[in-house]
């Protein structure tokens, strides 16, 4: 049966020995659309990120994207299918510069052979010059342009998750997923976030998956949401829809108000 472009997710579950992590949830997220993904911690919301990105393998469902089944497939072929995204945990090439790790990212689309890198042909220096220039390009985005001969680990810890967006922008996403992009990070750096995140969704013409704590940063960036808990969905829609979602408050949200913007 043809599906819709975009991310579409049916009855999707994830078994983890004997624990059912994720339980026959359905998402989507439609073509430039910036959804949210929250919930408890341990609602299962990274193995559902996890799932999508062949960091782990389903045990029902079937996950399409743009009209291609990749239920299944392993995370180097859903890279090729444009769907990149950060970790919950940054994952950097500590010990690289700045500038290698975003090269590194860039390997799948390389087109010289291996004999054209060995010896330096005038087409491996044409693909390495093109690759700096994007590299440098996404990094100026992300405000690390200065930083691209500094060792990933010399960052600060905002400047490592800003590292870990331009590396998954240099996939050329056409679905970027964010897990918990602004753990950690004091409020200065989370409002810089936030308008990264705007300005990457416009000048990239991607859709943006987001899984995050912050519930002041999810209610004003979101369109939509799913809401998590122990692996079932119990709230989906507008950002009013979960805000007055009986459900959602008496599991994640709270009856204090304080998650309100």
């Amino acid at each position: 049966m043809a599906q819709a472009s975009g991310l579409r997710v049916t009855d999707l579950s994830v078994q983890i020995g004997g624990l059912k992590a994720v339980s026959h949830v359905n998402l989507r997220l439609d073509p430039g659309e910036l959804v949210g993904l929250i919930g408890p911690n341990g609602a299962g919301k990274t193995t559902v990120f996890n799932a999508l990105t062949g960091f782990c393998q389903p045990t029902g469902g079937h996950i399409f994207f743009n009209d291609q089944e990749l239920t299944h497939k392993p995370p180097h072929v859903v890279a090729k299918h444009h769907l990149a995204r950060t970790f919950q945990n940054i994952r950097l090439f500590r010990d690289l510069t700045v500038l290698d790790n975003l090269k590194i990212a860039y390997h799948k689309n390389f087109k010289y052979c291996i004999c054209s890198g060995i010896f330096r042909t005038p087409a491996y220096r044409r693909q390495e010059e093109m690759v700096r220039k994007v590299s440098l390009e996404i990094l100026a985005l992300v405000g690390l342009a200065d930083r691209a001969d500094d060792k990933a680990s010399n960052l600060s810890y905002g400047e490592q998750r800003k590292l870990e967006i331009a590396r998954a922008l240099v996939m050329e996403p056409k679905l970027l997923l964010l897990d918990e992009p602004a753990a950690g990070m004091n409020p200065a750096e989370t409002a810089e976030l936030v308008e990264l995140i705007y300005k990457i969704k416009n000048d990239f013409d991607l859709s943006v998956f987001l899984i995050e704590h912050d519930m002041h940063l999810v209610m004003n960036v979101c369109e939509r949401l799913y809401v998590l808990d122990y692996g079932v969905l119990i709230g989906e829609g507008s950002v009013q829809d979960v805000r007055n979602n009986r459900k959602v408050i008496e599991a994640y949200l709270g009856e204090d108000g304080a998650w309100q913007s």
